[in-house]
């Protein structure tokens, strides 16, 4: 299965488009476990995408035999997870390509291609300096009514994130920081590969991420 823009298939016609992905060169963000994290431009466009080889057997067996999942060996789940945020009304990713091959899960190829959320930050940075500098009451007010919301959301939908930090939502100031509105902030939650889905999520799992924003 193989999901891209007509523009890139085009370019690739004819080509292994795993191949061409997985030889792209950008700005590398993590490459281990099988998964490899960078940043990129294509056409004059920038993208993020995650590329997974496979992690062979060997460590797959040695994170059975010493009680740990072994990391996530596939792009299938991030994928849902955003088609699912959507779906809610969270603010995510966008996805512009996504595709998998072979069977094994030691050695499935897969990647997810996404665009490059530009004009955002971190909450993690966002927020660094409150301390010292206290945001406005209601800017403050307006954003943890907003991370409740979507917590609730997830939550009541029967998704955890397991990676809920608030380096994972990317707040958009393409209004600058110091315009932004209290009344239409927008987090976009990122790193969803580790997501779960549950018909309810259990009361540690929600206490879990909660707490990951503290």
């Amino acid at each position: 299965m193989i999901i891209l823009p007509d523009s890139w298939k085009k370019k690739w016609q004819g080509q292994d488009v795993f191949e061409q992905l997985f030889a792209i060169q950008g700005d590398e963000y993590r490459n281990m476990d099988g998964r490899r994290t960078l940043r990129f431009d294509m056409m004059g466009r920038s993208y993020f995408a995650k590329l997974y080889r496979g992690i062979g057997w060997q460590r797959i067996f040695k994170s059975l035999l010493s009680l740990r999942k072994p990391p996530v060996l596939c792009a299938r789940n991030e994928w849902l997870a955003i088609q699912k945020l959507t779906d809610l009304g969270v603010a995510t990713m966008t996805t512009i390509g996504y595709g998998t091959r072979g069977v094994s899960p030691a050695s499935k190829q897969s990647f997810l291609i996404t665009e490059d959320l530009q004009n955002t930050e971190s909450l993690e940075d966002f927020c660094r300096h409150w301390p010292e500098k206290p945001p406005k009451p209601a800017l403050k007010r307006a954003l943890i009514k907003k991370i409740a919301q979507v917590s609730r959301t997830l939550h009541d939908n029967g998704i955890n994130h397991r990676d809920y930090y608030l380096c994972h939502f990317l707040l958009d100031i393409s209004a600058g920081k110091d315009q932004l509105d209290p009344s239409s902030l927008t987090p976009h939650l990122i790193d969803l590969h580790r997501v779960q889905f549950r018909s309810n999520v259990p009361l540690r799992w929600r206490v879990k991420d909660l707490s990951s924003l503290y």
